[in-house]
Parts: structure tokens; sequence; C-alpha cells
């Protein structure tokens, strides 16, 4: 039977390093609705709605004919504010992908690769990685590193380049074994997002700082696809001119 997919972009206004940015213009349109419009182009998405806390959000959603849910100004982080559309949609939905709001040209075929991990039936929540090709990245803590067991779940995320090569000079390490960050794109069974949402935060996500580590600390699978691209994000007003 076919999966029923809904794909939700949570959408914050008070951003720390760049509030309003969800509707920044980005050649004539906003953020927002460029990743809107990108996720649409999914095939395998049967619904996309907008997650929000700020009515001038709302308001430019429905401006070019999105759906949008408001939600609480709550929130800790997009996998709570997506559970809570989940929770008010009408349709019942067997997957729920969380779609980054600031990657205005996202390739709708990394979401169909998250949502195609389903296929394995162990899968409970999947995400994207991508070969590192270079010593900055390995070395920048601000790139998660992903661990991958043989049947592509993850083992471990890391902000440190794991794992440790003994023997080898670290400048060396990238040509002696695979390594692979982390690309923020999650997609979860739905009644798996209702359970997670509804863990306290473990020791390893405090220590780390990633939230995905409260999951695996907690037992659950998290299925991993390899993707070849990354779309461009917008973190901070001067990223904006990677798009002029």
């Amino acid at each position: 039977m076919m999966k029923k997919v809904i794909g939700i972009i949570p959408a914050r206004y008070g951003s720390t390093r760049f509030p309003g940015k969800p509707l920044v213009d980005i050649n004539g349109k906003s953020m927002i609705q460029r990743v809107y419009e990108q996720a649409k182009k999914t095939t395998n998405l049967h619904h996309v709605v907008v997650a929000t806390d700020d009515q001038r959000i709302v308001d430019a959603v429905l401006a070019f004919g999105g759906d949008v849910e408001m939600t609480s100004p709550d929130h800790q982080s997009g996998t709570d504010r997506c559970e809570e559309v989940l929770v008010k949609q009408a349709m019942d939905f067997d997957i729920v992908v969380n779609i980054q709001g600031d990657e205005p040209y996202i390739d709708p075929d990394q979401i169909a690769q998250a949502i195609n991990c389903f296929s394995d039936e162990n899968t409970e929540i999947a995400t994207l990685v991508k070969l590192i090709d270079s010593n900055d990245e390995l070395f920048n803590s601000n790139k998660p590193k992903v661990l991958i067991d043989e049947s592509d779940f993850a083992i471990y995320f890391s902000r440190a380049a794991v794992p440790f090569q003994r023997g080898v000079e670290q400048e060396l390490w990238i040509e002696h074994y695979n390594y692979y960050k982390h690309i923020g794109l999650y997609a979860y069974r739905a009644d798996i997002l209702k359970e997670i949402t509804r863990i306290s935060p473990s020791r390893l996500e405090l220590a780390e700082g990633l939230e995905q580590l409260r999951w695996i600390e907690n037992g659950y699978k998290i299925k991993v696809a390899i993707t070849e691209t990354e779309s461009l994000s917008v973190d901070a007003p001067e990223d904006l001119n990677a798009f002029k």
C-alpha cells in the first residue's frame, strides 16, 4: 500500500542571526515561497504545509497560495513544530518530512530520496549524508559527521572527526576512510514523530548539541541515504550573496 507523505516546512520569524529570514527576497520571491515551490515538485510528496509562529509568515504564505499552520511560539525545534502540525491535520499521514526552510533551491530529488528510505520496514527516521571531500569540512565542528553501519543506519553523529585513525596523520585521514557529513533533512514515521517529541534531552545530545543523538540514545533507528548534492542554505544575511 502506498504511504501518504506530508512535507512540513518549519519557519520561525525570530531567528537570532537573521530575524525575518523566511520573508527575505530572493530573485523576486520570498525565501519561504521558493522552498515551498521546490518541495511541491517532489513526486512522492502528497501535501506541503508551512509551520510558523508568526502572522507575517502566515500572511505571506496565503498570499502566494500556499498552505500554512500557525504553531506555538514555545517549540524548541523544528521537530516539535512538525509534530504539532501533524496532530492538527485532518488527513492521516504515514510519513512526515521536515524540510529546511532556509534552503530556497532545495533539490526535490533529495526530499524523495529521504522518503524512499521507508521502503526498508526497519526505518523509523530517515536523513541524508554527503561524502566529505576536504579537511576543512572534516575538522569543522559546525559540520556534523555521521558514522554508518553496514545496513546504512546511523551509529553516531558528532561534531568531531570520527572515527579517530590511530597511526595515521590527521591530514591524511580523509584518504583512508570515507567520512560523511550530515545533510539536515529529516523524515519520520508519523507514530515515531509523536514519540520522539515526548523524550527529554539526552546526555549525548546536550554534550554535542545535536538533537538526533537523543533519538539514537533512546534506541530509534535512523536510516541514512547518501546524496551527491548539497543545497545552499541561508544562515546569515551575507549568505544571500550566493544567490545574486
